[in-house]
This record gives structure tokens, C-alpha cells and sequence, in this order.
């Protein structure tokens, strides 16, 4: 019997449904989202696009990726922390990404905040990864249920409120939830999901910064 939430793909294994069937969008589910992160661009990365989708679909990031990688410069926050008005600029004429000036402006902002952050932790993945929520925070097997009740946890709450506090901008709790989860800091991949025991067997296995 079917689980819910959980598609069964041609080869015969479960899949959370949001990937939709759709290849790009299944290669995202099965190779990245989860998968425990501490590489300091990947997770500056991350949270920046989590900005940038409030308000659209995921895929819609997903697909202009590369073109996002290449006009933040790889998300080299250093980079990304000198950004002028030049820059500014010539992203709002870049149509190979989402065009908005209030997260454009705001991707640069986060990335002198990430700076900060990274020469007083010592690296970016130090300070997100010491958020980690402890096992009260979600069941150990999550249901479709749950997952679309509780688009935040207290802790996402906290580390919102003190990014926030920080000077960063975007970073709501849902968004940083959702960066939360694809960093690998929780695991949600859905009860029926064969990347659900992968996904534990690699956050066993996995040394924190």
C-alpha cells in the first residue's frame, strides 16, 4: 500500500511527491535536498535562493541556477559583499534570473552579513549547523501531514530572529526552514521515501563543523 505523499517512480522506488515526476526536479530530490551541507558558499547559496523563491515555485529557482551561480559570482560571499551599483545594475538587466530589486539588493546585504558571520565562527557552516534541532523537534518518520502542518519549527523561528538581528534580510522563518531542510540540518524526506534511510544513514556518519 502507498504511503501519502509518496510517488512510486519507473524504477520501482518511493519518492516524496513534490519532485513532481519531473527529471530535473527528481535529480534535486534524490541527490541534493536533504544531504547534510557544510560547504560555506552552498549554504550562503541556498539561503539567498530560498530568497529569491518567496513567492514562486522552487523549480522556477532550480532551472535558473546556474544562471544565478554565474551572476553572483559563484556565491563567493567575499565577492558578493563588494557589490556596487554597477552590479546592481546590470542584474536587474540579466534575464536569466528573478529580476527583483528589494532580493538582489538583499543578496548582497547577506553576503557582508555572511562575512561577519564567518570571521566570528570561523566558518559559516559552524553557526547554521549549532541551530541543528534536537530529535523533539520532529517525529523521526515524518507524514505528509505533519510536513504540510509545519512550515516552521521553533527552531527555524529562533534562527530566523537571529539572522535578523544580525542585519540579514529574506530570511523569515518558512524560507529559512525550507533551507533548513534542503541543507540536510533535518531530515523530512517522507515517511516511504528511499531517501529517508539514506538520508539518516549519512546524518549518523556525518561530522559537524
Amino acid at each position: 500500500m502507498e504511503k501519502a505523499g509518496i510517488i512510486i517512480g519507473d524504477d520501482g522506488k518511493g519518492r516524496c511527491f513534490w519532485h513532481g515526476g519531473l527529471e530535473d526536479y527528481r535529480r534535486y530530490h534524490d541527490e541534493e535536498w536533504g544531504r547534510p551541507v557544510t560547504d560555506d558558499f552552498r549554504l550562503f547559496e541556498k539561503i539567498c535562493l530560498e530568497g529569491f523563491q518567496s513567492g514562486l515555485s522552487w523549480l522556477t529557482i532550480l532551472r535558473k541556477r546556474e544562471n544565478f551561480r554565474a551572476a553572483f559570482a559563484g556565491f563567493d560571499f567575499d565577492k558578493v559583499a563588494e557589490f556596487g551599483e554597477e552590479d546592481v545594475a546590470r542584474l536587474l538587466g540579466d534575464t536569466g534570473i528573478i529580476r527583483h530589486p528589494g532580493k538582489i539588493v538583499s543578496t548582497i546585504n547577506n553576503a557582508a552579513r555572511a562575512r561577519e558571520l564567518r570571521d566570528e565562527f570561523g566558518s559559516l557552516a559552524k553557526f547554521f549547523w549549532s541551530f541543528e534541532p534536537g530529535t523533539h523537534e520532529r517525529p523521526e518518520m515524518m507524514d505528509l501531514a505533519t510536513l504540510r502542518a509545519n512550515p516552521t519549527t521553533p527552531v527555524s523561528v529562533l534562527l530566523s530572529k537571529t539572522l535578523k538581528k544580525r542585519g540579514w534580510t529574506f530570511v523569515g522563518p518558512t524560507t529559512v526552514y525550507a533551507f533548513m531542510q534542503a541543507m540536510g540540518l533535518v531530515n523530512d524526506h517522507l515517511d516511504g521515501c528511499f531517501c529517508r534511510q539514506e538520508v539518516d544513514e549519512l546524518r549518523l556518519r556525518f561530522k559537524r563543523p
